[in-house]
């Protein structure tokens, strides 16, 4: 076996972990079947959900307070052993930048190969994020997209401006994509059914909790 060989079956070898930020407000079936496809086709051993503290580029004054969120996601993943959720963003202080995360899970899963799973969307605004340069020595990206969403611009840019990264971006096509949490809470407001979008408990403890609807 060539070194070359055996360098490829040794980072074949590696265990991975799916990273999913996100405010969840609330979390719904396009999170978790964007995480599920994820952890099948790029062949995850976990999908770590990371609710986020204080969003850093969030306009929304309204976000719902984090112990709910928390509780939210953990409602919605709770018969997936695959899946698992983490309180490191909450519990820390200030802003909540993805590049800080980043280093703290790779100090705390050496051995694993990491990759952040997110939207299309937030992919085109990555290389603006805080120290971007560092953060694609940390971690690889897997952009999800709903069907027939034309991605080939963002490719061919990072293809001729940052040629050096472009394996470390992946597309995954998603149909549940759809659904949204914006969407979920204007159905609330409005007084709309918001039944099939999200998990039963999920969309129980937004009503127990009194959610997204206008006081």
């Amino acid at each position: 076996m060539t070194d070359m060989k055996r360098i490829a079956l040794q980072k074949m070898e590696k265990p991975r972990l799916g990273i999913m930020g996100g405010t969840f407000d609330p979390i719904h079936y396009g999170h978790l079947v964007a995480a599920e496809m994820a952890r099948v086709v790029f062949k995850l051993n976990k999908v770590l959900f990371i609710p986020t503290g204080t969003p850093p580029h969030k306009k929304r004054r309204d976000i719902s307070a984090t112990e709910l969120r928390y509780e939210m996601v953990e409602l919605a993943i709770q018969d997936n052993p695959a899946f698992d959720i983490s309180a490191l963003e909450i519990e820390r202080e200030g802003p909540s930048y993805t590049v800080e995360t980043l280093r703290i899970l790779r100090r705390t899963w050496p051995e694993h190969e990491l990759y952040f799973i997110t939207g299309t969307d937030a992919l085109l605004e990555i290389f603006f994020w805080r120290e971007a340069e560092e953060i694609f020595t940390l971690i690889e990206f897997i952009g999800a997209a709903r069907p027939g969403f034309d991605a080939s611009d963002f490719f061919l840019k990072v293809q001729h401006e940052h040629p050096e990264i472009q394996e470390k971006i992946h597309y995954l096509e998603v149909p549940a994509l759809a659904i949204s949490s914006t969407d979920i809470r204007v159905r609330v407001r409005r007084g709309e059914s918001i039944r099939y979008l999200l998990p039963e408990p999920v969309r129980l403890y937004l009503e127990q909790n009194g959610l997204y609807v206008d006081k």
